[in-house]
């Protein structure tokens, strides 16, 4: 039996980890939490809190489930403990990345990330935001990287991953540079501050007298054919006319030198914002 230590267990990540630990006996997985708000959530889930001398040290992985901004310091503590040969698992790019997670020659450091339910495989887009924070019923793929460690301790990392992620599609093996270029880079520095701007736009349009129902359907289904059809979801192409206008507004909208966020050095920097308070 594989046993588990999950550090931050009462945080959001952390509770969805612990409802599909729930469900995996072959685990033995204790839990650890110092927050009010985290420890009611365990209660809640009748979840009993470990000391963390006593559990660390016997488990053959950690995974810090914990927020960027405290998991260096969290690391310093925890990985001290941690007996020789086993996997340190994290859930995100960033600390990895900044040099902030405690290392040690002797561990293996994964990071495994999910991709979360794609907006193509039908399921409601309520229910698979509901499935990030809360128990998951929508497939999704995941990334995982080795960053130090043995092809034997990727092998675990990344089974563990897959089964705390549940229900899989895919498992992508890739660097972490890679995915530090899909996130931050791509997913947040990009993506969503899009996202944003077009939200901006929806309330400017509203502002302007638009139906709110009208611009809301109007918008959301114009997005999802833009994106099936971009993304060759479908096979289709827009009009002439939508090919023009947006050839118009990329240089209004955008500076000539925005593919920069994908270098590294300037990944580098967004994580920094990331992780350090």
């Amino acid at each position: 039996m594989t046993t588990i230590t999950l550090v931050g267990a009462g945080g959001k990540m952390g509770c969805r980890l612990v409802d599909n630990f729930q469900k995996l006996p072959h685990y033995d997985v204790h839990c650890l939490e110092v927050s009010p708000k985290g420890l009611e959530n365990l209660q809640q889930r009748g979840v009993t809190v470990k000391n963390q001398a006593d559990v660390v040290p016997i488990s053959d992985v950690v995974i810090l489930a914990v927020p960027d901004v405290t998991i260096g310091a969290i690391s310093d503590e925890i990985i001290p403990m941690m007996k020789p040969g086993s996997v340190v698992l994290t859930l995100d790019p960033a600390a990895p990345l900044d040099g902030v997670i405690h290392h040690r020659d002797d561990l293996g450091y994964v990071i495994a990330h999910p991709c979360h339910p794609s907006v193509f495989n039908w399921e409601p887009t309520e229910a698979a935001f509901r499935d990030f924070y809360g128990g998951i019923s929508a497939k999704q793929s995941i990334v995982v990287a080795l960053m130090a460690g043995t092809e034997d301790h990727y092998q675990l990392g990344a089974k563990v991953a897959q089964e705390m992620y549940q229900p899989i599609k895919d498992t992508y093996r890739i660097t972490l540079e890679q995915m530090a270029i899909l996130e931050p880079a791509m997913v947040e520095t990009l993506a969503q501050t899009c996202m944003e701007v077009v939200k901006e736009g929806y309330d400017r349009i509203v502002e302007l007298g638009v139906p709110e129902a009208a611009a809301r359907d109007f918008v959301l289904g114009h997005l999802r054919i833009q994106i099936a059809v971009l993304f060759k979801e479908v096979n289709g192409t827009f009009s002439d006319a939508a090919y023009k206008i947006s050839k118009r507004a990329k240089p209004l909208l955008f500076r000539d030198n925005w593919k920069q966020i994908f270098e590294m050095d300037d990944i580098r920097e967004q994580v920094k914002d990331i992780t350090r308070k």
